[in-house]
């Protein structure tokens, strides 16, 4: 049991995708002008993991190892297209609010090294619980910078007015201003993590 709730704790924060490993940056830059664009971000991400590494676990041993990493990319690519399809039906909005991003979660590089690196080398079960813990990770690390730019850019978070607007600073709604939080925030977690080691 503890060896499972490793596998699952080490994607939130030892070994976080956005934080610690930088993997990720075209959509955790991307998406996260808002809390809730971030969060949304980070369960389409999380749903897409936590199905392509279990079926991968799964398959590892019919795929040979000439075309692993194409055939990886088709499972993936697969449940992307639910995921999108499902999304532009059922919620348009969000849908027109992620736009390229949705598809773009074909070619994180979380994804496929999540693959790579754990699903095609181990059981189904841990590969499920190593997709959710790093899905987890980038849903906290993409809420996380949402917020922040949220919070100093427009005074809002979530959607609910804080302060108000005309105090907010407009570079942190912009693209430099998502790089200047990541990057603190990037600090904040490093000194956390230290200290508790």
């Amino acid at each position: 049991m503890k060896k499972y709730w490793k596998i699952f704790y080490n994607g939130i924060l030892p070994s976080n995708p956005v934080f610690v490993l930088l993997l990720g940056m075209c959509a955790t830059l991307g998406t996260t002008s808002s809390a809730m664009n971030g969060l949304m971000m980070g369960l389409a991400t999380t749903a897409v993991l936590m199905c392509s590494n279990p079926a991968i676990s799964l398959l590892k041993n019919l795929i040979p190892d000439k075309v692993r990493i194409p055939a990886y990319i088709v499972i993936i690519a697969s449940f992307v297209t639910i995921l999108q399809l499902a999304v532009s039906a059922w919620m348009p909005g969000l849908n027109a609010t992620l736009g390229i991003f949705i598809p773009l979660i074909v070619v994180n590089c979380i994804i496929l090294g999540r693959a790579e690196a754990f699903a095609g080398k181990n059981g189904v079960f841990a590969s499920f619980l190593d997709g959710l813990g790093c899905g987890l990770g980038f849903l906290f690390a993409l809420t996380l910078l949402g917020a922040v730019r949220e919070f100093f850019g427009t005074g809002r978070l979530f959607g609910l007015a804080i302060y108000p607007e005309d105090y907010g600073m407009l570079l942190f709604v912009l693209a430099p201003g998502a790089f200047i939080a990541l990057g603190y925030l990037i600090a904040l977690i490093s000194a956390i993590t230290r200290k508790k080691s």
